[in-house]
């Protein structure tokens, strides 16, 4: 696989999941943190997953809107796209993540908007770079 890179951005994280990560040009600068349920203190603060989910479903209602053209379906100006992401162990060792995507679409109907999400998920890239290593679920609310 070769992909035309268009774009390059990068971030540099200190500390690990209780340190800090910022970008290159300093639009993202958040303090990291363990949550309790993976043995950390909790708190305020951003993880991994979290950062995830924040972009997994920027990008994917981005695809939504990239393919409704093609697909007929006019993505709503109030539609959102809600990322679950879920950590933990492996049956084949160490850790992974699933992920679960909730799309409202109001005013579209189910068939078309469910046609939607299909396409959009061929195309983003956060799909393309899970597919086959992530349980992915596509749900239209």
């Amino acid at each position: 696989m070769s992909v035309d890179v268009i774009y390059k951005t990068s971030a540099t994280a200190t500390g690990g999941r209780d340190g800090a990560a910022r970008s290159d040009d300093g639009s993202v600068d958040v303090k990291l943190v363990v949550p309790k349920e993976m043995g950390g203190p909790g708190g305020v603060g951003a993880n991994p997953e979290k950062l995830f989910a924040a972009g997994y479903s920027a990008c994917f209602l981005g695809a939504m809107k990239a393919v409704s053209g093609k697909v007929g379906v006019k993505v709503p100006a109030d539609a959102t796209v809600t990322a679950e992401v879920g950590f933990g162990p492996r049956s084949e060792g160490g850790y992974g993540i699933t992920a679960n995507l909730t799309a409202t679409l109001p005013g579209v109907d189910r068939e078309a908007g469910e046609k939607l999400l299909a396409a959009a998920h061929d195309v983003c890239p956060y799909s393309n770079a899970t597919r086959g290593n992530v349980d992915v679920g596509l749900t239209l609310a």
